[in-house]
């Protein structure tokens, strides 16, 4: 059964995009979220298995909406999504709960697919 995955964006063309690098790894998308609190509500609802995470949502930020997902019973494994590098975040991408970090400049389905797989 193919993992499922909920994308949090708050740039729809950017949601459809991803949707498609989602599904030629293989994944099943299960939901869409634009902001952090919708994010929370729809993980709670659907239960994915993977949460592919904007860092910088109009309402709470990335590393909080990941925080707080990292503290749920089963929690999804987050990776977190920029149009920044890692290095503009520094540690904080390390103490959020997320599997890890891909710039949206260089996230493909092998990137996506060489974290996952870690």
């Amino acid at each position: 059964m193919a993992q499922r995955v909920l994308i949090v964006d708050d740039h729809r063309g950017f949601r459809q995009l991803a949707r498609r690098l989602v599904q030629e790894v293989g994944l099943k998308v299960v939901g869409e979220a634009s902001n952090g609190a919708e994010a929370l509500l729809e993980e709670r609802r659907l239960r994915p298995d993977i949460v592919l995470l904007d860092v910088q949502l109009p309402d709470l930020d990335g590393f909080m909406v990941a925080r707080t997902l990292s503290a749920v019973a089963a929690p999804p494994s987050v990776v977190l999504i920029s149009t920044r590098d890692a290095s503009d975040y520094g540690p904080r991408i390390d103490g959020c709960g997320a599997l890890g970090f891909i710039s949206k400049a260089t996230l493909t389905a092998a990137s996506l697919s060489a974290l996952l797989s870690r």
